[in-house]
Order: C-alpha cells, then structure tokens, then sequence
C-alpha cells in the first residue's frame, strides 16, 4: 500500500511517499480502508521528534493521528464491528498511521461514522473531539452556568469545544482574529478577545476553567483569569507528574517533568487554583457518545481545507502555518 513516512526526525523534513506492507490485523483489530484523514499540529510535532521521549516509534513509521473510512477484515474476537461498517478513529498511541491506504486499528479506538457527515468531515473530528471531550467532561466536569474559557478558538480543538461547552450549559470565552469572530460566535462563543489588539487576561475573570492550548507565556497569564478553585487544564504543555505516572514513564523522565511544570503548578497553588496536563487518549467509547451529539446537530465539523493524498506533505505544512480555520483533511480515496 502507499504511505507518507518518516524516516528520521527533522524539524524541515518532509514525509516520504512509500509503499508500505499491508498493516498485519490482530484478534482485537478492524482492518480499514482509508478514505480520509485529517492533519493536526501532533503530527507536525512527531515528525519533528519533539515526543520522541514519551512516544518512541520505530522509524519509518507511518504518521497520522485521525482517520475516517469501511471496515474490511475483522479479527476473530471482533464483535462491536463488521465488514462494511463505515467508521473514524483517532488510533491510539504506538498504532497510528493514517497517512495510508490501509490501517489496523483495536476496536476499542472505533466508533461508527456519524451518519449525516462525509468520509472528509469525519476524519476531521476524532482527535479535537476527544480532546474536547476528555478536557472538558472527564477532566472539568465542565456544569451547566459555569465559566470557561477556550483558547484559539477558530482552531480546531477550539471550534470542537466552543460547541461541546455550550451543549453543556456554559458561558463561553475564547480568543480569535477579528476575521474569525464571526465564525466563533457562530459556534456559540459568548465573548471574543481579539487577540491581535487585546489583552484577554485584562478583559477575563472570574473564570470557572481555562482550556489553554498556546505558549508558556499564555499558560502564566490564564492563571489570573481564574476564580480560587478554578482549573486550569493545558493541552499544550508543560506534562505534569500525574501524566508521567499515567505513561508508566522511568525515574529519570518523571523527574524532568516534575523540573518542567514546576514552576506553574507552583504559581496555580499560590493563586487557589490547580493545574494539570492533558495529552489525549483513543477512546471507541467516549468517540460513540461524540457520533450521537452530532449526529442530533449539537455539533458541527468546520473543515478549512481538503488536499488530495499525494498532496499530504503540502497539508501539514499549511497546518503549521497556523491559518487554518477548523481542520485540514486528506481525501485519500
């Protein structure tokens, strides 16, 4: 099958376009056709090598992280999926590859299709779906009236979680370009920050949860948009003791976690509040419960761009432009 891989890691590499032997199926694994999948800055950050301590890959390997498309094999103990069921994932960590033809994914990662989204809208919810979902229901316990404030909203974790927190019952802030105001409210963001002109952290306050997804910089300011006992979770950084328990990681790397985020968790307990890292988990399950709020039209993909297969390394390098506006998705078939 044809896949883009990478070979070494490199901050100005490109992916090589190979073929690659068909993914082996386990007893547990639905074999998918691919027919679409979706770009996000992880992949940029892969390929760069910036995980490589916490997510060792054996290179070449085969990159991407969402993927959309029809079941074709099952393994023998296989029973939630069947050949011809229309599917998306985000496959998990140590399995990904959906820059391909063909992928194995476990089933417990697969949740079927919603029904009313093509095979491109698709492949562009997995990964921001269940960041959103895993930060905002499992991680704030995010409750109906609360306060939260979702960073880079017209990017795509952002547009996910602008909708899921107002499913919800909150009052929304995000942060976004004057061009992209209208796109966030649309989504049902109650304020919008400017951030080209505006500071967000002298116009926020009082905030039950921060969604923080930018630079350290951003990080310490969101800490003084918070009410005492507020949450401030990152996605972007820096990972936390707790997440180094959770990846069984050695001595040696909890300890350097530990040295990194320091210095925040610190400030956060000065200020009453608490902090943690979140780096999304494949999850078939929480994936199921994503279909079906879509499905009732509670959530809508916004997909910026749509680049042929061969075109994949021109994708990534748009996504990490930062312009786009929702996701960027690869139509492989």
């Amino acid at each position: 099958m044809k896949a883009f891989v990478v070979d070494k890691y490199n901050k100005k590499g490109i992916l090589r376009l190979a073929e690659m032997p068909e993914p082996k199926l386990g007893d547990s694994d639905v074999l998918v056709e691919i027919h679409a999948a979706a770009v996000n800055l992880l992949d940029s950050k892969v390929r760069t090598g910036e995980f490589k301590l916490i997510l060792p890959y054996s290179r070449p390997f085969i990159l991407g992280h969402d993927v959309a498309g029809k079941v074709i094999r099952v393994g023998s103990k296989v029973r939630r999926f069947k050949p011809g069921d229309e599917v998306y994932a985000r496959p998990r960590d140590g399995r990904i590859g959906a820059f391909a033809e063909f992928i194995a994914i476990d089933e417990a990662d697969v949740a079927l299709k919603p029904s009313n989204l093509s095979m491109e809208e698709a492949a562009s919810i997995p990964l921001v779906g269940l960041t959103a979902w895993q930060v905002l229901v499992e991680r704030a316990k995010l409750s109906k009236g609360q306060k939260v404030f979702i960073q880079a909203g017209s990017g795509g974790v952002g547009i996910f979680a602008i909708q899921l927190a107002k499913h919800l019952g909150a009052t929304v802030a995000t942060t976004a370009s004057a061009t992209s105001a209208a796109l966030v409210k649309g989504l049902g963001a109650d304020v919008v920050v400017d951030y080209r002109k505006d500071d967000f952290e002298k116009i926020l306050s009082g905030y039950d949860i921060v969604v923080n997804s930018q630079d350290a910089q951003t990080l310490e300011k969101s800490l003084t948009v918070l009410k005492p006992g507020g949450k401030l979770i990152s996605i972007s950084g820096p990972p936390d003791p707790e997440f180094a328990k959770e990846k069984g990681l050695n001595l040696v790397l909890r300890t350097l976690l530990r040295l990194l985020s320091r210095a925040i968790r610190s400030k956060a307990r000065r200020r009453g509040v608490s902090f943690s890292f979140l780096f999304m988990w494949a999850q078939g399950h929480q994936l199921g419960k994503i279909t079906a709020l879509i499905e009732s039209g509670a959530i809508r993909p916004v997909v910026d761009r749509i680049f042929p297969f061969e075109a994949t390394n021109e994708a990534l390098a748009y996504v990490e432009t930062g312009r786009a506006k929702g996701k960027v998705v690869i139509k492989v078939r």
